[in-house]
C-alpha cells in the first residue's frame, strides 16, 4: 500500500481531455477527480491537453500528475514517456504496461501466458477491405480496432452481410483489427486498485442486441449495472484470481479494470484491461469501491498515493 496522502500540500495536475474519440469522457472524469481533489485540500490544476501537449507539461508549474485521459495518448503509454522525460510522477500505469494494456491483442497475449482464459481470435493488419473473413471462427463474432476505448468502432458480425461494414468501421480507428470469436452469456467488469481486487459488476445493456456499445455505455439508463453480481460464488472467485494474474503480467500499477465475459457453463474469458478507467461519481471503478466502503475522494487520493516514476 502506498504512504496515505503523500503528496498533500503538492500541487496536483489533472490532465485531462486530449485529442481521442473519448476526449468528452477524459473531461468528465477529470473534472469529477479534480473535485474531489480540492475537497481533500489539494490544489489541483485542470490542464486541458489538446495541441501543444509538450509545451503543456513543460509549462504545467505542477509536482505530480494525476492522469485522466483515456484512449490514445492518454492510456498507451505516450504521455507518460513525456512525463517520465519531465521527472513528474503520474498516476497510474508506467510505459510499458500503458503500451500493452491499449493494444487488446497484446494484452490477451500476456495475460494468456499467465493463464488467464481468452477468446479465440485473429489479426488484420491494414484492414483491406476486401479481405475475407476468419474461416475458423464462425458466426457470430466481433469485430474491434485494436487500440482504441469505449467501445468505439466495435461491431458484432451475425453474417456474411455484415463482415464488410464491419472491417470498415473499425479500420476508421486503428490499422490494426482484432476479430475475436463471441462468447455468448453475460458481461462483467473487476476493479483493481493498488493490488486489491474490488467487488465485480455484472454489465446488462438495456438495447434489444444486448450489446454494450457507446450508446448503451454512455446514455443514461440504457445499461443497468449490478453489485452484487447475481453469480456463482466460483465464477467470481475465478474472475477476481485471473485480475491478480493478468494484473501482474502486465504490471498494472494504482487503479485499473479489467472487462470479462462469462459463457453459460461459467466460463471467464478476459477481454481487456482499462488502466485510466472512468472516474466520474458514477463510474464502474467508484461504484465498485463505495459497495466495498470507499468513498469516492478516498478512492481518488488513494489513487494519487501510488503516483511515481520508473513504473
Amino acid at each position: 500500500m502506498p504512504e496515505k496522502g503523500r503528496y498533500r500540500g503538492k500541487t496536483v495536475g489533472v490532465f485531462l481531455g486530449g485529442e481521442s474519440s473519448e476526449r468528452e469522457v477524459s473531461l468528465r472524469t477529470g473534472a469529477a477527480a479534480a473535485a474531489a481533489l480540492r475537497r481533500l485540500g489539494y490544489p489541483a490544476r485542470e490542464i486541458d491537453l489538446r495541441g501543444g501537449w509538450l509545451d503543456g507539461i513543460r509549462n504545467s508549474g505542477v509536482d505530480v500528475a494525476f492522469l485522466a485521459l483515456h484512449g490514445r495518448f492518454g492510456e498507451d503509454g505516450c504521455i507518460q514517456g513525456a512525463l517520465e522525460l519531465a521527472r513528474i510522477p503520474y498516476t497510474g500505469s508506467g510505459v510499458a504496461a500503458s503500451a500493452l494494456s491499449m493494444s487488446k491483442v497484446l494484452a490477451k497475449r500476456v495475460a494468456a501466458s499467465a493463464g488467464v482464459p481468452v477468446a479465440p481470435d485473429v489479426l488484420y493488419e491494414g484492414s483491406p477491405p476486401d479481405a475475407p473473413p476468419p474461416p475458423d471462427l464462425g458466426f457470430p463474432f466481433v469485430v474491434k480496432p485494436d487500440r482504441e476505448g469505449s467501445t468505439v468502432g466495435i461491431s458484432i458480425v451475425r453474417g456474411p452481410e455484415d463482415w464488410g461494414p464491419a472491417l470498415s468501421e473499425a479500420g476508421k480507428f486503428d490499422r490494426r483489427v482484432l476479430v475475436e470469436a463471441y462468447i455468448p452469456g453475460r458481461e462483467i467488469t473487476v476493479g483493481i486498485l493498488n493490488g486489491r481486487v474490488l467487488p465485480a459488476i455484472e454489465i446488462v445493456p438495456k438495447s434489444g442486441s444486448g450489446f454494450y456499445d457507446y450508446t448503451s455505455k454512455y446514455t443514461a439508463g440504457q445499461t443497468e449495472y449490478v453489485i452484487p453480481v447475481p453469480m456463482d460464488r466460483d465464477i467470481l472467485v475465478r474472475a477476481a484470481e485471473y485480475t491478480r494474474k493478468a494484473s501482474a503480467a502486465l504490471s498494472l500499477r494504482g487503479a485499473a479494470r479489467l472487462d470479462y465475459r462469462v459463457d453459460p457453463a461459467g466460463n471467464v474469458f478476459f477481454l481487456e484491461a482499462n488502466t485510466i478507467p472512468g472516474m466520474t461519481e458514477t463510474s464502474l471503478l467508484p461504484k465498485a469501491a463505495k459497495f466495498d466502503g470507499m468513498s469516492f475522494d478516498d478512492l481518488v487520493e488513494e489513487i494519487l498515493d501510488d503516483a511515481g516514476l520508473g513504473k
